[in-house]
């Protein structure tokens, strides 16, 4: 168990000391029946810092140490493709609104990859902080280039998506994004296999999400291929409808997704990002 001295050394008290007159020296009986009122003062002076240095090292108690990295961020999964995320700084992200109902938080970013309904209910974030961004496929290509967005409490850095009939690269973006404690979480969005996908392995990304219901994008076999290329940390598959309990999440799907390092979020389930 550690423990912490502090020495408490009074030079200002010896200086009085010494400047008074007083010292060490015993007095005679003759002296000490001699001594003036002034000289008594100066005797207490010299009794007090006695007292002092007897007691020179103090024991300060143990603190619990204080984090020294930022706490993980906190990832709601609604279904489909909406994912809330509370960071450790308390902004609030959502991205691709559509799916659940857990909205009622104020919105600091609102992040849609495409403008297809199941991704772009930006209505349903009703309530938004007066400071509220909302950045879509529109922001995030810009002249051809996919935008890298800083916001201080999480970067947002835009990649490729789309690749098929119904998705087209101009108007079809993922997202990575990394938090002040260094973790990153990756969406892609409704996809195919892209050609930036080769080379995101360098990005280390520890959290990803690949769409696997195989509706012009990613079934399960290229959902795999692909992860295997972006190979991040946790490999969660997401995007899959039933029709048979209506809900945005289908177990048995994600069951198949055959991936090292899955990591199965059904929706309404809570994650750390850490």
């Amino acid at each position: 168990m550690r423990k912490l001295w502090m020495a408490f050394i009074s030079a200002g008290l010896l200086s009085l000391i010494s400047l008074t007159g007083c010292s060490d020296t015993k007095m005679t009986t003759q002296e000490e029946n001699s001594i003036s009122p002034t000289q008594e003062s100066d005797l207490a002076v010299q009794e007090k810092d006695e007292d002092m240095e007897e007691n020179i090292l103090v024991e300060i108690p143990e603190t619990e140490d204080f984090p020294s990295e930022p706490g993980p961020a906190a990832l709601l999964y609604q279904g489909q493709a909406s994912i809330r995320i509370v960071t450790n700084e308390g902004k609030v992200i959502y991205i691709d609104p559509y799916a659940g109902d857990s909205y009622e938080l104020s919105a600091d970013l609102i992040l849609v990859t495409h403008s297809h309904f199941d991704h772009s209910q930006i209505e349903k974030v009703e309530n938004r902080n007066e400071d509220c961004q909302i950045i879509t496929y529109r922001e995030a290509i810009q002249n051809g280039e996919h935008q890298i967005f800083d916001l201080g409490y999480v970067k947002v850095e835009a990649v490729e998506a789309g690749y098929n009939p119904l998705h087209d690269v101009s108007g079809c973006v993922g997202y990575v994004l990394t938090f002040s404690n260094g973790k990153s979480v990756y969406v892609t969005g409704d996809t195919s296999k892209t050609e930036q996908m080769a080379h995101m392995d360098e990005m280390e990304i520890d959290y990803a999400f690949f769409c696997c219901d195989g509706v012009y994008n990613m079934g399960l076999e290229e959902a795999a291929e692909c992860a295997g290329l972006v190979g991040a940390k946790h490999n969660i598959p997401y995007h899959m409808t039933t029709t048979t309990t209506g809900r945005q999440f289908d177990r048995e799907l994600a069951e198949q997704f055959d991936v090292e390092n899955r990591l199965i979020v059904e929706d309404g389930e809570e994650i750390l990002i850490e």
